[in-house]
């Protein structure tokens, strides 16, 4: 074997001038060395955890490229955020179990206003109400001034004005009745109650108003069953349901909740003599006094709400209203044919004075559910009376059509509600009273379904260039079992838009 002597590298450690400078001295004693390999041995931990942040990055960038983006929109009390809730119910129930009794305060809240609204309508008629009564007829609350929609409307709507917000005292100048005496007592013995409903309301919001949104419109951030149930000022935008925690032991000791509680234990009897009692229930059948649904299941089920103890059922979540302010992130993982993918799921606050912070999330989007309300068709407004609220809904569904920025983004419509309109169709409200165009077509479920439906699709028949598919579903949101099966239908659509989007099918 031949051997040659290697010549000298420029390379060299004996020539580097790096390695020359950082070389200890010839002097350096023990202690020295120690601290010195110390500082080197700390200085590489430090580099190597920037290098495996940087690295985790790097996979949370490539890993998002695969995550799915879905945006809930719709007007406010579409029921967004029951669906959202259905989605974290069927995605990660964990993570609604571990809020579960902050829901407590929101169901408290719709009690205290239930009540409010129900004794604010029985003094604006004097406490009292006698069905037939000259000049009261169904469906418009105490006034029935016809008018005109405001501009750019779709369909031809009678303006008929706020259901409660200019209702008339009674010209009657008759003596008290029983009934009056009975409703000024339960009015006395509610008054703590009602008077809570502030406390409440400030309690969930932090005291924040919306502006545009309607008079009294409680709201909430996102992260709110943490942050403001538990006084805790901080925190993200966002809620990862995966791993989402609340602190159950700080929550029970919240003393206005605690107080709420007692009131609602010492007045079960009043409120339910003043849910059954005759005036009120004449008042709803004449559709005088109107209530949200949700308001109808908490008080019919006051006995149990009202418990020592209590705590919310699903069914209860469902059915508690609280509006969003702002825009909510919920994260789940959703698996797709045996691949575990991530859902952002985004809840937007629907009011009017919110809608413009809807447009940063468009950009990424992958998926929409829009979501309509189709029993409103005898309602309107709040931020403006004079809006039909299936009107509004059509035309927010034109501005998403039409977006230059959703133009490819996979578009799915929920009809929702279905069960509140068969309701009002069968206790005899006519749509064609509100919905003028409607004509002297059949006032029947089938019938009016088929007519709201062919408006939404024409609306998108009309901005489709790039021929997208509407997938519509009917639905009613806090039917957990129907709704179930339509999220997964829904899922695996979103996905073979997102695979076809993505060209890999």
């Amino acid at each position: 074997m031949i051997r040659t002597t290697r010549p000298p590298s420029v390379y060299s450690t004996d020539s580097d001038p790096l390695t020359f400078v950082m070389r200890p001295p010839e002097s350096e004693t023990e202690a020295a060395r120690r601290v010195r390999l110390e500082k080197e041995a700390e200085s590489k931990r430090i580099s190597d955890e920037i290098d495996e942040q940087l690295r985790i990055e790097r996979e949370k960038l490539k890993k998002s490229k695969e995550d799915v983006k879905l945006l809930l929109l719709g007007q406010a009390e579409s029921g967004k955020s029951t669906l959202q809730k259905q989605f974290q119910l069927m995605y990660n129930p964990a993570s609604l179990e571990r809020e579960r009794l902050s829901w407590r305060t929101v169901v408290y809240l719709n009690v205290a206003r239930s009540i409010k609204r129900i004794l604010d309508t029985l003094e604006a008629y004097d406490d009292t109400f006698e069905a037939g009564a000259p000049g009261e007829s169904e469906g418009d609350g105490a006034e029935s001034a016809s008018g005109s929609p405001s501009g750019g409307s779709i369909l031809h709507s009678n303006y008929s004005g706020s259901s409660q917000s200019h209702l008339p005292r009674s010209k009657s100048a008759t003596p008290a009745t029983e009934f009056q005496r009975q409703i000024a007592n339960l009015r006395l013995r509610l008054g703590p109650l009602v008077a809570a409903e502030t406390g409440l309301g400030d309690r969930l919001s932090g005291g924040v108003t919306v502006s545009g949104s309607g008079k009294g419109s409680v709201y909430v951030r996102s992260g709110w069953q943490t942050r403001t149930i538990l006084g805790c000022r901080h925190g993200r935008a966002s809620i990862d349901s995966r791993n989402a925690e609340l602190n159950v032991d700080e929550l029970v000791k919240d003393e206005l909740v605690q107080d709420v509680a007692k009131m609602l234990d010492a007045s079960k009897d009043d409120i339910q003599e003043l849910w059954e009692h005759p005036t009120v229930r004449r008042m709803i059948a004449g559709r005088k006094l109107r209530l949200e649904e949700w308001a109808e299941f908490f008080l019919s089920n006051i006995v149990r709400v009202a418990e020592p103890g209590y705590v919310p059922t699903v069914d209860d979540i469902l059915h508690a209203r609280i509006q969003t302010m702002g825009v909510a992130e919920h994260t789940f993982d959703v698996d797709l044919h045996g691949k575990s993918v991530t859902w952002h799921l985004f809840d937007v606050g629907g009011a009017r004075g919110q809608r413009h912070s809807w447009i940063p999330y468009f950009d990424d989007a992958n998926a929409i559910i829009f979501v309509a309300p189709i029993s409103a068709f005898d309602q309107y407004l709040e931020e403006d009376p004079r809006i039909n609220r299936i009107d509004d809904s059509l035309q927010l569904f034109t501005q998403i059509c039409s977006h230059r920025l959703l133009k490819n983004v996979h578009l799915v419509l929920f009809l929702n509600k279905t069960d509140v309109l068969q309701a009002k169709l069968t206790t005899g409200v006519k749509v064609s009273k509100y919905i003028t165009s409607y004509g002297d077509r059949p006032n029947q479920y089938e019938p009016v379904v088929a007519y709201f439906r062919a408006h939404f699709l024409n609306v998108h028949k009309k901005n489709n260039e790039n021929k997208r598919v509407l997938y519509t579903h009917l639905t009613n949101v806090t039917d957990t079992l129907a709704t179930q099966s339509i999220i997964a239908n829904v899922r695996d659509s979103i996905f073979r838009g997102y695979l076809k989007s993505a060209a890999l099918v």
